[in-house]
């Protein structure tokens, strides 16, 4: 019996979900939906995306699939650690024992699908771009979707996959049923993309540069495979400096009074486009479960969108597609039994990352100082008495495959403290 799959969404889950289910068999026919072009064929703005790292989850899944890590590797710069970039100019550096890989996540889109058009025909898939889905009829298992021209197809499934992000148009159909609930919630701090195409000055390489000033903004930039440097700079949604900033002699003197080493970094051109590129917010989604009857399942940001703050996002959501994988060598591709599980096994964890994304990472000052000696001695404690003590939550975070629920369980203390701190300090913003 052959399985008519329909993913909608064909951003880096989706893709590999597709990879994941082509490679067992005859029995799965896929057709993947994305509302916008197809990236191989148009230019995308370097300056409006976002840099992702890949972890151990993240890296474990795409390994699982011939090659695919090989051409990820060869547009991506690994990361070795970090280093924080104090107000007198010295640094911080903390070191990693493995690896991240840093790339655009349109390029690892862009991977994702070279791969699948070489190895697979349109007799088992097609890709169809510049199609928005505006309506899922759950009972005749039936979606309907819009080209640009305005122009409307219907397109039957077996299984529905949303892979759409956290603005899905799938979930968003699943909230007018009964039994699922969703909250979606506008994180607390907000967002532009820094891109320096030329920089004059170079960062050193291998490292994820971060700064931070007391008011709570923050600024990530990480060198990129061409030569350009990118990041993005984080800040309050309220009572921040950003949003009164009008004109590009003041963001120029923003940078100088607080990011003086960015600001060396950043050329005119820059400042200007910073100031006319709109502020970007991050949505965070958390349900109650992750599918619909048989036929339904979300994956992803459409299913557990989190802050950035820890980078597991997309980590996250590669690990989704394993898990529904070893689900149905569970149980010999019972989609139906496999769609529940998901629910029943990803869930908790999905909560768990959440509450981690929010609450690991602190905001005050007093607290970020004790952030830093926690990693250091977590790394020689842990080294040195492994049966003791724990490696630090970043490390194993990023390094391992441990389940979120349960790093969230031996972690509580920290979460805990850093959550009311940051509570406390946004309130008195």
């Amino acid at each position: 019996m052959v399985n008519k799959l329909a993913i909608v969404g064909a951003g880096p889950c989706g893709l590999l979900l597709a990879h994941y289910l082509l490679r067992r068999g005859e029995q799965y026919q896929i057709d993947i939906y994305e509302r916008r072009n197809d990236p191989r064929t148009v230019p995308f703005s370097k300056s409006r995306t976002f840099p992702i790292a890949l972890g151990n989850r993240g890296i474990a899944a795409l390994q699982k699939i011939p090659g695919l890590m090989e051409a990820v590797k060869a547009m991506s710069l690994a990361t070795t650690g970090s280093m924080i970039h104090q107000p007198n100019g010295k640094t911080r550096t903390i070191t990693r024992k493995e690896p991240l890989f840093t790339l655009d996540r349109t390029n690892l889109a862009i991977a994702l699908l070279n791969q699948l058009v070489e190895k697979y025909d349109n007799s088992r898939l097609n890709i169809h771009f510049n199609s928005q889905c505006t309506q899922v009829d759950f009972v005749a298992k039936q979606v309907t979707l819009q080209r640009d021209s305005a122009e409307k197809f219907t397109a039957d499934y077996d299984l529905l996959v949303g892979t759409d992000g956290a603005n899905s148009a799938v979930r968003d159909h699943l909230c007018t049923t009964e039994l699922f609930e969703c909250q979606k919630q506008y994180y607390r701090n907000e967002y532009k993309s820094i891109y320096i195409p030329n920089p004059t000055i170079n960062l050193q390489p291998g490292k994820i540069h971060t700064w931070r000033i007391d008011d709570g903004t923050n600024i990530i930039l990480l060198n990129q495979p061409d030569g350009s440097i990118s990041g993005v700079i984080y800040f309050p949604q309220h009572k921040n400096q950003i949003t009164s900033l009008t004109t590009t002699e003041e963001v120029q003197q923003f940078f100088h009074q607080n990011f003086p080493e960015v600001a060396q970094l950043m050329p005119q051109s820059e400042a200007e486009a910073l100031l006319k590129r709109p502020i970007s917010q991050v949505i965070t989604i958390r349900c109650n479960r992750y599918h619909y009857d048989d036929s339904v399942v979300l994956m992803g940001d459409a299913a557990h969108a989190v802050s950035p703050s820890l980078g597991q996002g997309c980590n996250s959501a590669l690990e989704d597609v394993v898990v529904f994988d070893n689900l149905l060598d569970e149980y010999v591709d019972d989609l139906a039994a496999a769609i529940e599980n998901f629910s029943i096994r990803r869930q908790p964890d999905g909560d768990a990352l959440a509450e981690l994304s929010e609450n690991a990472f602190p905001a005050t000052k007093g607290l970020f100082l004790e952030f830093i000696l926690r990693q250091r001695l977590s790394q020689i404690l842990h080294q040195l008495f492994p049966q003791r003590f724990l490696p630090s939550l970043f490390e194993v975070l990023s390094d391992t495959t441990v389940p979120y629920r349960k790093i969230l369980q031996s972690y509580e203390g920290w979460v805990s403290k850093v959550k009311n701190a940051n509570n406390q300090f946004y309130s008195n913003l």
